[in-house]
């Protein structure tokens, strides 16, 4: 029955698995895969994704422009921008579903090109909207996946559809999912074939409040649990604030920033802005006088400090006793909305 469908559709089919790599098919319309290794060993470097100069142009629009971009193993990044930043393009790129107008790409240590073969087998991705049969049940659905991408795992299908947390041979077809749920099954599709890294294009885009804590927590337990390197992309700030672990901001095509939400939490942190004649001088006297270590030189006449109990009339008439001028002394709490707005130059976004 399922080889009948897939006959009369089989086109379509071959449209939408381009969004779902591991896949070569035989005249026969059945799947081989390949080996997940090369026949000498893949080399492994820091990153299990880099992007060297990476450039796409359509006509005379460049959409992505010098992008490196560095994804480190085990690790969840989130490559933030607002819609149209470029974000799909770069994922597009990285999966070969658009040609790169310049630039490198390295996955799992090694260039991709001419080795897509033996590299996109252990990458699994959503891109855009995931397609599958309506008038299928998700399992059915997932079933026609495996065996096109020759997944021969028994327990494969069941195993997927576990993790995301919708039930096996379910009679609900596909057209009588909620949105979340037809999210959840793109992910299940995508880790069918047990890949190491996932690349995820806006997985919570249109979910309500609930849909996207529990997308999180599968995103999360994906890559603490079953040790995935993760790639996704998002325009709402406030959920790759508690999604990722390294973190890349994109505007019109140009990769901004690229730190950890670690370092990019401390930039963004409660703190009193110092502003003074000599920062040098102004220094050495709160490291003598105060014992002060948390602190940040800024410019040649400001520093940053990140002890916010401080009783600055104290420190600021120390300064001044010492011959240092304090221009301005102020407490302040930029946020990551406002740190967003300064890299990108113009509005925040969610």
């Amino acid at each position: 029955m399922f080889k009948a469908r897939l006959k009369q559709d089989f086109g379509k089919v071959m449209a939408r698995l381009m969004s779902y790599t591991g896949l070569v098919v035989r005249d026969d319309d059945i799947a081989t895969p390949y080996c997940h290794m090369e026949s000498e060993e893949i080399r492994m470097s820091d990153f299990l994704i880099e992007t060297k100069k990476l450039t796409k142009i359509y006509g005379n629009q460049v959409s992505v422009k010098d992008v490196d971009l560095h994804v480190k193993k085990g690790r969840i990044y989130g490559l933030l921008g607002r819609n149209g930043a470029g974000k799909t393009t770069i994922m597009k790129m990285l999966l070969g579903l658009t040609s790169i107008t310049s630039g490198e790409v390295d996955v799992f240590g090694r260039n991709i090109k001419g080795r897509e073969k033996r590299i996109y087998p252990r990458i699994g991705a959503i891109i855009e909207t995931p397609g599958f049969y309506p008038n299928l049940t998700g399992t059915e659905n997932l079933e026609i996946f495996a065996r096109l991408r020759g997944t021969t795992g028994p327990d494969a299908v069941k195993n997927a559809l576990k993790v995301v947390g919708l039930p096996y041979k379910d009679k609900k077809l596909f057209s009588k999912y909620s949105l979340g749920m037809k999210q959840r099954l793109g992910i299940a599709n995508a880790i069918l074939h047990d890949p190491e890294l996932l690349i995820l294009d806006e997985p919570t885009n249109g979910l309500d409040p609930i849909g996207i804590a529990q997308m999180r927590e599968f995103i999360k337990h994906l890559s603490a649990e079953r040790r995935k390197t993760i790639l996704i992309s998002s325009h709402i700030l406030s959920e790759i604030a508690l999604l990722a672990d390294d973190i890349g901001i994109i505007d019109h095509g140009v990769l901004r920033e690229e730190s950890s939400m670690e370092e990019l939490q401390k930039k963004n942190r409660k703190y009193i802005q110092l502003q003074v004649s000599d920062v040098p001088k102004a220094a050495l006297i709160l490291e003598r006088g105060f014992g002060l270590r948390d602190y940040s030189v800024q410019d040649d006449q400001t520093l940053r400090l990140y002890n916010t109990s401080l009783d600055m009339g104290i420190i600021n008439k120390e300064l001044i006793m010492q011959d240092v001028a304090v221009v301005c002394s102020q407490l302040c709490n930029d946020s990551l909305e406002d740190y967003f707005k300064k890299i990108t130059g113009g509005d925040g976004i969610v």
